[in-house]
């Protein structure tokens, strides 16, 4: 397939505003806007140009995201880098996975995958997503034996174990020995992505229309459910926000 030169010089200053800004409003830079949306053959372009660069390319709406595959940790994060930005000084993998396993838990919060939009609330507050994790934590391992943990690779116990290893400072302490600190800096790094709203002074979270809009794509995908799923190992979809019953 032969393209134009211009179609070639607007595919590459599209592509590299999404690699500085990760994504393109239309009320930001409309003229690179209309182009994607428009002509075909420059979308096609980016698209590949995304692909080679471990990418996808999505539109929702009026803005265009550039959004790293799992296994890119150049333009996403490394395991290390988010357990140095996560976790405390010397953090393991339980404090890593106990990390991994709190986001999980905000999402399936927000998002329950079902209608025509995956969002299910507006905000949920602090002490209740603390609360949640608990609950889940403490269900996992009443529910999963030891066995079954190292079958489906759902270490419970061992998320448990790091949580409870936190401290508790019903002052609001920031450290990351606390399970209060713990939380905030992973709030905290989520806002720093444009994902939520952490509004400290309320203690309640909200969600973001950029993650609104990635949930809608990544959610309402059956298979991207499942395996949430699969990892909080909820019974159904009607129980989505209820028990845990055995990332």
């Amino acid at each position: 397939m032969a393209y134009e030169m211009e179609e070639i010089r607007l595919s590459q200053q599209i592509f590299y505003y999404l690699l500085e800004h990760f994504e393109l409003k239309e009320d930001e830079a409309a003229g690179l806007y209309r182009a994607y949306v428009e002509n075909e053959q420059v979308q096609l372009l980016v698209k590949s140009q995304g692909d080679e660069a471990q990418s996808n390319i999505e539109r929702y709406g009026d803005v265009i995201y550039l959004i790293p595959k799992e296994e890119n940790v150049f333009l996403g994060f490394s395991k290390a880098k988010l357990k140095e930005i996560l976790c405390k000084s010397g953090g393991t993998d339980k404090d890593f996975y106990l990390s991994q396993f709190v986001i999980l838990t905000l999402l399936s919060e927000f998002y329950d995958g079902q209608g025509a939009s995956a969002k299910s609330r507006d905000y949920i507050r602090v002490g209740e997503l603390q609360n949640c994790v608990t609950d889940r934590l403490k269900n996992g391992v009443e529910n999963t034996s030891t066995e079954e943990e190292e079958k489906n690779g759902l270490a419970f116990r061992n998320m448990q174990e790091a949580y409870e290893a936190l401290k508790s400072d019903e002052r609001g302490s920031r450290a990351r020995t606390t399970k209060e600190g713990f939380l905030h800096h992973i709030f905290i790094f989520l806002e720093n992505q444009g994902l939520i709203e952490y509004v400290q002074e309320d203690e309640m979270i909200k969600t973001t229309k950029k993650l609104d809009n990635l949930m809608d794509w990544n959610l309402l995908n059956q298979n991207n459910f499942q395996r949430i799923q699969k990892v909080l190992n909820v019974k159904s979809n009607s129980d989505f926000h209820g028990e845990v019953y055995h990332e």
